[in-house]
């Protein structure tokens, strides 16, 4: 038995640095390396099922598609066939249609660098391609806090054990961000309480000791009803806010307008609980909020998240170690992106498309893309309108080239299908957007099949094009070297060889992220108006405005026929515990755990549409249905219906995806997805079947 490190490169928080024991050649087990400071031996399941992920249904050699679109027929072909099939194609289309016909979608399949983002942009930069505006995760939230103050830092994830309030604010900690629920527990021992908002009862809300369940959306309004507790009561740090804030005063002036008593009828919340949640948030010192990805997939979300963020200012809490706040600590790790993206080979201006509405993309965009090149990615599950993405890939005139580790339902519908390497294949570059943690990753067992990594194809196809730059001759360390080719770790003496040999480097950080009245947002202070969100057309100071009026107005908007009344239920879709968005939804074991795809119903909603327990239902809207057994429970608050995903369509009765009735509206700010603001209506479908346990 060998063992060797690694460092998990999904889409999560933690980061984790990886312990790997190899057999033959061949990975046995996946571990947690217990010498890292934050991941210390512990790892979720879905990542300890790793072997099953690289040596089960894995894409082995490229393939050409040989049966109709989205059948899953294919033929094997050569790597030498396919990169001069995809690059012929794209040479007609850009003398044919312009490179603009050509298109790339990808997003956080693989969080590593080098292999997220370097060569992949280098090449399209490069062809003058349909740019990609990559915002469906995070970016209203993230663009939220940095109205605040300027940038993506935060509480250092460490310095929670200090905190004696910690907020989970729209984050299903347990499953989604393990290592901060075990920093929070550790707190808890030294006598911090923990408390959950959120809109579903899920574990990190069981485990809790104090749960707040709102009505989705309403995140703002329980925010500035806070805030109006806290400045009715002078609760507030006046010194602090006096010297570090800018627009305080319009901002007081706004929470008048939350009072308890009608903030208790926004969220669902009694007014005694608001006043008490104020209270104790106000005089427990070091109060910590963790703020979390749910909230910002509301049509409000970045507008709620700014006024969550300001709280922490409210009352000072900035000023002691564990007190404050964190979104995203991605700001500790400043890039070189222009080395790494190459955005001067670029010569003309090109068109972008929001990848959050690729099904319009696809359909509607004049001129037409012509051909799509998906990698780190699986729209076909994971994008809002599935409907009509999939009549976008259905396209006879698209191109379609997917990348991919498994047969995925987006791989279903390729021209042309190339085999890609697990992290455990390939060597990259780490950072974490939520602990201080720099990783390198180097291969740890032979590549499976004829995989090959995302920068070498995409060299492979410049080389095919003709394109001579010496950038795209680069190696995995040459970019990494690039990236770190600023004097941000030039100063901190941080060289890739150093952090080959160390394997993870710990960013210093001060107990406070900000220098006071040095910001970088426009006035230099921590903003509580905002001339950025003015020039939007929003109002410039924290406001709530419910989700059911976003999804009303949009509809008038679109000429659609909605009625509230014809779709009353609020759609929720937060992650599954046992995958992370669609990956690992097709690895058996993790499925089968996961046992099968639910809606939970509060039993009031279920009683007047005579709903039982497991009832198949009819979820539909405008958009499409799915068919899904009920769960009735008080797991949600009534008007709220939750599904967790992301199982891919063979899971679903009538072979949709729960992402057949998310909209593909985008959020106030940041242009992000929307996916909780969908609404819907849910009717008694077959008689009581089981629910499996």
């Amino acid at each position: 038995m060998e063992i060797r490190y690694s460092v998990c490169p999904h889409d999560c928080p933690d980061t984790c640095a990886l312990k790997v024991n190899i057999e033959n050649g061949r990975i046995v087990k996946v571990g947690g390396d217990s010498s890292h400071p934050i991941t210390r031996g512990v790892i979720c399941e879905k990542v300890r099922a790793y072997p099953e992920r690289i040596y089960g249904n894995r894409i082995l050699y490229p393939m050409r598609g040989a049966g109709k679109k989205g059948s899953g027929e294919f033929k094997r072909i050569s790597w030498d066939d396919a990169i001069d099939e995809i690059a012929g194609r794209w040479k007609e289309l850009i003398s044919e249609c312009g490179p603009e016909s050509i298109m790339p979608y990808s997003y956080g399949g693989t969080e590593g660098i080098i292999n997220k983002s370097s060569m992949d942009r280098r090449l399209f930069n490069k062809i003058g391609a349909t740019a990609l505006d990559r915002t469906i995760c995070s970016t209203a939230g993230s663009l939220g806090y940095q109205l605040a103050y300027g940038i993506s830092k935060g509480v250092n994830p460490l310095d929670a054990v200090n905190s004696k309030l910690i907020i989970f604010w729209g984050i299903n900690a347990l499953e989604t961000n393990m290592h901060q629920a075990i920093l929070a527990d550790a707190a808890r021992k030294n006598g911090a309480k923990i408390i959950a908002i959120d809109v579903h009862r899920n574990k990190t809300a069981k485990w809790a000791d104090d749960f707040y369940m709102i009505l989705p959306g309403s995140d703002g309004a329980l925010a500035l009803g806070i805030a109006n507790i806290i400045l009715r009561d002078n609760l507030a740090d006046k010194a602090f806010l006096e010297e570090y804030s800018y627009g305080f005063d319009e901002f007081r002036k706004k929470t008048m307008e939350y009072p308890p008593e009608r903030v208790a009828g926004l969220t669902g919340i009694s007014k005694e609980r608001i006043e008490g949640l104020a209270k104790l948030y106000a005089k427990t010192k070091p109060s910590f909020i963790r703020i979390g990805n749910g909230l910002q997939h509301h049509n409000n979300g970045g507008i709620n998240t700014w006024t969550i963020s300001l709280l922490p200012a409210l009352t000072g809490a900035w000023q002691d170690k564990g007190g404050g706040a964190l979104k995203s600590n991605s700001g500790y790790f400043p890039l070189n992106e222009d080395a790494l993206k190459r955005p001067n080979l670029i010569k003309n201006p090109v068109r972008t498309v929001n990848m959050v509405q690729l099904g319009k993309a696809l359909c509607e965009l004049n001129p037409p893309v012509r051909s799509l090149y998906v990698y780190n990615s699986n729209p076909a599950v994971v994008a809002p309108n599935q409907n009509l993405v999939l009549k976008g890939l259905g396209r006879e005139d698209l191109f379609t080239v997917v990348h991919e580790q498994t047969m995925t339902d987006t791989a279903k519908w390729a021209d042309i299908i190339l085999p890609a390497t697990t992290s455990f294949e390939h060597a990259d570059l780490y950072v974490s957007y939520w602990h201080t943690s720099l990783q390198w990753a180097d291969p740890v067992i032979p590549i499976v099949g004829e995989a090959k990594p995302n920068i070498e194809v995409f060299k492979l196809i410049a080389q095919s094009l003709g394109f001579t730059d010496q950038c795209f001759l680069d190696s995995e360390e040459d970019i990494a070297r690039q990236a770190l080719d600023i004097p941000y770790w030039r100063d901190n003496g941080i060289t890739l060889e150093m952090l080959k040999k160390e394997r993870f480097i710990m960013i210093d950080t001060e107990d406070c992220p900000f220098e006071w009245g040095k910001l970088s947002t426009p006035s230099g202070k921590i903003e509580f108006k905002s001339e950025k969100v003015a020039s939007g057309g929003l109002l410039n100071i924290p406001d709530y405005k419910p989700i059911k009026e976003y999804i009303l107005s949009l509809g008038n908007k679109n000429r659609t026929s909605r009625s509230e009344s014809k779709f009353p239920l609020i759609l929720i879709t937060p992650p599954n515990h046992y995958f992370l968005n669609s990956s690992f939804a097709g690895v058996f074991s993790l499925k089968t755990k996961a046992l099968e795809p639910l809606l939970e119903i509060n039993p009031k909603d279920a009683e007047e549409r005579g709903i039982s327990n497991g009832d198949l239902v009819k979820v539909e809207n405008e958009r499409g249905c799915i068919f899904i057994k009920a769960k009735v429970l008080d797991s949600v608050l009534p008007g709220v219906v939750v599904s967790t995903g992301l199982w891919w369509r063979e899971n679903y009765k009538n072979g949709g995806g729960i992402n057949v009735l998310t909209p593909d509206n985008l959020s106030d700010i940041g242009g992000g997805a929307t996916f909780f603001s969908a609404s819907v209506e849910v009717k008694k479908g077959y008689p009581n079947l089981p629910i499996e346990t």
